[in-house]
């Protein structure tokens, strides 16, 4: 290494950057001065170009929202399905528990021996209630999640297809 560079060192890939970027543009300027068509015809390609360009950009931006907001929709109606299948279970949980509480209570009234076992058993169908409640969730969780997932990728294929097929 010299002197100057090391005191003053690169400051990273950044420069390099700077110096292809000029480079380019350099190049374009030049390409653009040594071009073997007159300057009225360059002027015409490089506008139809532009315009086409601009016309597929457009159209690629008019799928890209449409697909975008499909997918929302399609988000929006997999979580409104979501909130209410855990609506609809919470209910039905806070109907069994009260269900539960009510035969506890009555249990208590009769026998002190039957306590345990009354117990015992709406504890345990509590539980059951609220694991098959929990499993259902979660499996309709898992629906949503995979049916958006498929939803996106299909967006995802389309707007590259359109892609793929405007250029």
């Amino acid at each position: 290494m010299n002197k100057a560079e090391t005191e003053y060192p690169a400051q990273s890939s950044n420069t390099f950057v700077k110096g292809v970027f000029i480079g380019g543009l350099l190049g374009a300027a030049a390409a653009l001065l040594f071009a073997p068509k007159p300057g009225t015809e360059l002027r015409s390609d490089l506008s139809e170009k532009f315009g086409t360009a601009s016309d597929k950009t457009k159209e690629l931006t008019g799928v890209v929202t449409e697909k975008t907001k499909s997918l929302a929709s399609t988000v929006g109606e997999k979580a409104s399905d979501l909130a209410s299948t855990v609506s609809a279970k919470a209910s039905d949980i806070f109907t069994t528990v009260a269900d539960s509480k009510q035969q506890i209570a009555s249990t208590l009234s009769e026998t002190g021996k039957k306590i345990g076992d009354t117990v015992t058993d709406s504890s345990a169908d509590v539980a059951d209630d609220v694991a098959e409640a929990s499993k259902e969730v979660s499996d309709e969780a898992k629906k949503a999640t995979k049916d958006v997932t498929d939803e996106a990728k299909k967006a995802s294929d389309d707007v590259k297809s359109t892609y793929k097929s405007n250029y």
